[in-house]
């Protein structure tokens, strides 16, 4: 059995930080390579996830990392040692990115050959792909055999008169890719039994990787909810994986603020506690970039240290409480971020770019039938809410006072650091804020006044609202200043308090 990592680089632009070897605060290009280097050497981080999603992916990445690094490489051999992963777009839905699929599936051949030529043997650089918004297992399937047939299967391909295309440029190695599912919305989450053991029944593979998202579950439907979809999903596969025969390894999408996961270098030890059963964490951008590099690489040795407890596995009785308090808290949570739209994208425009990226926006709660609101990505999301005073923690958990007793224990045990993430969050309420959403967006009283029964209730289940300490109240100030500026039309002012905050908190979002 091959080695499995234990943490993946990603390129999240969620760092509020400009790392010290970047040419500017926009990471793009060939700083992303030396961001590959620089993870595996430096901070110990045995997978790179190369993102070709939402921008002009460099294709050529393993011919740069091996002829620019070759010494270390040499060492530690891509494939066997550290392991590069490629994120592709999802033709089913990147209609303008097909073609981008297309090329990144045709550079993994390419990949080999250099490899091969760099090591003097056969080594497979990059064997796996994820494939992001997998809602269905023939989408897997289809990747899958795309590159057994279109990509590999291409050498055999007869040019003409018994010259095959293999004659011309080769032999095409590999012959097949394993295909990782990433499953984003709360439906697919909840039919991942469906979408892990179809993909299984026509692919067979010998193991098997599952990329639990935690970001945007959350932003479409609440922390708590994505929580425990991640549980849900985690249970599920533990299961299959005894039922199937096979060995299955989660991997969770996690960043630094709660909202997001909460791992960070200060919090991965309640991180690891709270996700038993993944097998690899993602290291994001705030990670690696706003804490000091000593405590980073001391927080992702440990993690790769970390040996794997079982899950909570949940019978059926215990499924139908998680169904019941996530239904619960997603018709209170949605309706309030639907409200807040205006803010949140006004904000989030004013965020500092830290990645070059094509704009992305998400049809908030994947296009429900009763809300048609478009919002930012997560990050963007995060950020602006934390700007706005109101840290999307908060919102929704009223809706709580209506759980029976059994839902209540439920809840708590299965979200153990439920009260910890809150405590967290509730230090960058800033009360004063609210009226100003009603004074710049006209946001409604009903909304204003829902916001407030969400603090209320944290207050009552014992969660601080407002730090104690110096940073947390600087924030707060902070968030006021600039919503006045915003009010005032004095925007440059307005960006250098957002920046600020995000120092603060050590995340853009």
């Amino acid at each position: 059995m091959r080695k499995i990592p234990k943490t993946m680089s990603t390129q999240h632009p969620d760092n509020a930080r400009v790392p010290e070897w970047a040419k500017s605060e926009v990471i793009e290009g060939d700083d992303e390579v030396i961001e590959a280097y620089y993870s595996y050497m430096n901070l110990g981080i045995h997978e790179v996830m190369w993102d070709a999603e939402g921008k002009d992916v460099d294709t050529h990445v393993v011919r740069k990392l091996l002829s620019s690094y070759a010494e270390y490489f040499k060492e530690n051999i891509i494939g066997q040692d550290v392991f590069l992963t490629y994120r592709l777009p999802n033709p089913r839905i990147e209609g303008a990115e097909r073609k981008v699929f297309a090329e990144t599936m045709e550079s993994i051949p390419v990949a080999y050959d250099l490899a091969e030529k760099f090591y003097g043997k056969k080594v497979i650089p990059v064997f796996e792909v994820i494939l992001p918004f997998t809602t269905d297992y023939q989408e897997l399937v289809s990747v899958a055999k795309y590159y057994e047939k279109a990509v590999a299967g291409e050498e055999d391909i007869e040019l003409f008169e018994g010259i095959h295309v293999r004659d011309l440029v080769g032999e095409i190695y590999p012959k097949r890719v394993e295909v990782i599912p990433l499953i984003e919305d709360k439906d697919s989450l909840l039919r991942i039994r469906e979408i892990v053991g179809g993909y299984y029944k026509v692919i067979k593979p010998s193991y098997m990787r599952v990329f639990i998202a935690r970001s945007d579950p959350a932003m479409n439907y609440g922390m708590l909810t994505a929580v425990l979809l991640a549980k849900f999903a985690l249970s599920t596969l533990y299961k299959m994986k005894n039922e199937l025969g096979i060995e299955i390894f989660p991997i969770i999408g996690v960043g630094s603020l709660p909202f997001r996961g909460h791992l960070n270098p200060k919090n991965y030890e309640n991180a690891l506690k709270e996700y038993k059963g993944v097998y690899t964490f993602t290291i994001q951008s705030a990670f690696k970039y706003d804490y000091d590099e000593k405590e980073v690489k001391e927080a992702v040795q440990k993690i790769n240290e970390n040996k794997v407890e079982e899950p909570r596995v949940f019978g059926e009785h215990e499924e139908g409480l998680l169904k019941k308090i996530v239904e619960n808290y997603v018709s209170s949570y949605q309706p309030i971020i639907e409200a807040l739209a205006p803010a949140i994208n006004f904000i989030a425009l004013n965020l500092p770019r830290r990645r070059a990226r094509k704009l992305h926006i998400s049809l908030f709660g994947y296009a429900r039938s009763t809300g048609k609101v478009t919002l930012p990505r997560a990050i963007s999301f995060v950020g602006a809410m934390y700007t706005l005073g109101i840290p999307p923690e908060i919102i929704g958990l009223s809706s709580l006072s209506n759980l029976s007793e059994e839902e209540w224990d439920f809840l708590k045990e299965n979200y153990i650091m439920f009260n910890h993430d809150l405590n967290e969050s509730g230090k960058y309420v800033n009360l004063d804020a609210l009226e100003y959403l009603k004074e710049i967006w006209n946001i409604d009283d009903e909304v204003i006044n829902k916001i407030k029964e969400d603090i209320k209730f944290a207050e009552s289940i014992g969660i601080k609202i407002g730090g104690n300490d110096y940073e947390s109240k600087k924030h707060v100030l902070l968030s006021s200043l600039a919503l006045l500026a915003c009010k005032e039309k004095k925007y440059d002012e307005m960006k250098e308090y957002i920046k600020e905050m995000a120092l603060i908190r050590k995340s853009l979002g």
